[in-house]
């Protein structure tokens, strides 16, 4: 069994605060070398003193059907975004398990993170610098005389570039506020949201190199260019799917609403998108496409590399929803009303279908608890999501509405999604209720018991979400459901570990109520905090369960925490409002609309008022 000299060795190693100044340096002289190397590459490439990019590009573009300026940074982005989910999701297994990390650099899922989000970066710079001889695209912006760059890779660019900064951003947060052990930490959000909004990029710069190639190559040139649609949307819903990512471990620390929320959303931003985009099969095109990566980096995280392995969202049940829906409301003829049709059987039958799929792969499954409430989070998600969705499929296409109809409906999603996060963030802390706790040793090297409960009052909780023992951040990660013996009265299902670095506690969700008692928790002298043993008839009262899944968050002041935040807003929204922008951008400069996915071969193009606009 591990002594108290291990733990607080395992403790002075995983600093609580920012990383050491050794470290902050190696990062940046590694982030500095690299965009050297950009910077050099750039310049070169535009004073026509090295030829690589255009080689490159145009052996890719043979290969994908898109010009060079196109195929490279579709690539590497491509590939680049791929590599930091795998880090991403290898990091919060690694977080789970583990707990803080020794350093930065000492965590080896950080290294594919930070090169991940450097290549999204790349990928956009690349795209505004590699066009020489053309203007790619009407909608393209004049950077200096003679260099004009395309909008799709300056919306690269701008994602690229504000998920880069999450990570400086997170070492100065951590120095202020401490390790905020969660997904949903303002500058964590700060590295999915950009490399997940990145795709919009993707999409704007490929609609932009569309026709700029011979449409020569008949079926072959068409189904290629389906497939990387479809990897393209499917990638905006790998992206749009990260928030879940607590979830995706069962260990969310937030109400269990904001799930079937953000499930729904993401469906209907990304499938809505593909089905109008792509036309028939394409929002089962991007599910397809989201499977196997998500499956596949399952596996390299889970059995491969040894860790917890993360489940995921299934989306097939809203995929073929939206399909269905398309064959009796053709999208082309009313996209908005398309779009709000099939958010509402996303967050109803699809929602079923994922409540279905939880049953199966989450142990904190969604039941009775969340019925009513995780419906209408669901329907909001939906909609607000298919509305965005359509949004940027007609956008795309160069079809968007009036800019007063379609800035209407985009602030109007924002709001609703707005205010479905802050209805999920809401929770309460009962002050009026105790556990005890029974423990029968069932191993003393290292330390293991079968935990009984004894809740008082006995009718607390009514109808839980959930009830169970988590155990984490020592190696590994239990959660085990508690069964019920009599009233009032639960047990554990299986041992849970009560030694080493161990964070041990009972959860209980119920309602709005979300809370938890401490049945282990080990000193740590880097926060510092003392130990909380685990005793035979101890009496614990309820706390908020971030005072132990967050034991390392320092109170510094509401004042600080809230300018801190309105910052990390203020970046988000000006993201936002970029992509906004590119959008409209490129549908309002281009030629007439382009024809519906859904259109009939031959069909002429109709030019509308909204797609003949200029601003």
């Amino acid at each position: 069994m591990p002594g108290r000299d291990t733990v607080l060795i395992a403790a002075e190693t995983r600093p609580a605060g920012g990383a050491a100044l050794g470290e902050v340096a190696l990062a940046t002289g590694i982030g500095a070398l690299l965009t050297a190397v950009l910077l050099a590459l750039v310049l070169a490439h535009r004073t026509r003193r090295s030829t690589l990019l255009v080689r490159v590009g145009d052996r890719l573009g043979r290969a994908t059907g898109a010009p060079g300026w196109v195929a490279l940074p579709t690539v590497l982005t491509t590939a680049s975004l791929l590599t930091a989910l795998l880090g991403m999701l290898w990091d919060i297994a690694l977080h789970i398990g583990v707990g803080r990390d020794e350093g930065p650099l000492a965590n080896p899922a950080h290294y594919l993170i930070l090169f991940g989000l450097f290549g999204v970066f790349a990928g956009g710079v690349l795209a505004c610098a590699m066009p020489l001889d053309e203007r790619p695209g009407p909608a393209a912006v004049r950077f200096v005389r003679g260099w004009d760059v395309p909008v799709g890779g300056i919306l690269l660019t701008a994602a690229g570039f504000y998920a880069l900064l999450g990570f400086p951003l997170d070492d100065v947060w951590h120095r202020m506020f401490g390790q905020d052990v969660t997904l949903w930490g303002p500058t964590h959000l700060m590295l999915i949201g950009g490399a997940g909004l990145s795709i919009v990029g993707l999409l704007v710069l490929e609609q932009e190199g569309h026709g700029r190639r011979s449409t020569d190559g008949g079926d072959r040139a068409g189904t290629v260019r389906f497939l990387r649609q479809a990897s393209a949307m499917g990638g905006l819903l790998l992206g749009m799917s990260v928030f879940q990512g607590e979830y995706d471990f069962d260990v969310p620390q937030f109400r269990l609403v904001l799930e079937p929320f953000m499930i729904a959303g993401a469906a209907g931003v990304a499938l809505v998108a593909a089905r109008m985009f792509m036309g028939r099969g394409g929002a089962l095109a991007a599910t397809v496409f989201f499977l196997v990566v998500r499956g596949s980096i399952a596996l390299v995280v889970g059995p491969g590399l040894g860790e917890i392995t993360p489940t995921f969202p299934l989306y097939l049940g809203s995929a073929i929803a939206v399909e269905l829906l398309a064959l009796a409301l053709p999208p082309a003829r009313r996209p908005l009303l398309f779009g709000a049709v099939a958010g509402v059987a996303i967050g109803t039958v699809g929602h079923a279908t994922e409540g279905g799929w939880t049953h199966l792969v989450q142990e904190l499954s969604w039941g009775s608890d969340i019925l009513v409430e995780g419906t209408l989070m669901a329907l909001a998600g939906g909609i607000a999501g298919a509305l965005l969705g359509a949004l940027l499929a007609t956008g795309l296409r160069r079809r968007l509405p009036r800019p007063a109809v379609a800035r209407g409906v985009l602030l109007a999603c924002l709001a609703v999604l707005a205010g479905a996060v802050a209805n999920g963030l809401v929770a309460t802390v009962p002050d009026d209720v105790e556990a005890t706790f029974t423990i029968d040793e069932v191993t003393t090297g290292p330390r293991t018991a079968d935990i009984g409960v004894r809740l008082d009052p006995a009718d607390f909780p009514d109808d839980p979400a959930w009830l169970q023992i988590t155990a984490w951040q020592g190696q590994g990660l239990v959660v085990t459901p508690l069964e019920r013996v009599g009233e009032g009265e639960y047990r554990t299902t299986e041992p849970v570990p009560l030694h080493g670095t161990w964070k041990t506690l009972l959860r209980v969700h119920d309602g709005r109520v979300l809370t938890a008692f401490p049945i282990y928790l080990p000193q740590d002298d880097a926060i510092p905090a003392d130990e909380i043993p685990a005793e035979d008839g101890m009496t614990r009262s309820a706390i908020p369960e971030i005072d132990i899944l967050q034991r390392e968050l320092q109170d510094v002041g509401g004042g600080l925490w809230l300018v801190s935040n309105l910052v990390v807003l203020a970046c988000t929204l000006a993201l936002v409002a970029a992509i906004a922008w590119g959008v409209a951008r490129h549908a309002r400069r281009g030629p007439a609309g382009e024809p519906s996915a859904d259109a009939p071969a031959g069909r002429p193009r109709q030019r509308t008022a909204a797609s003949g606009a200029r601003r």
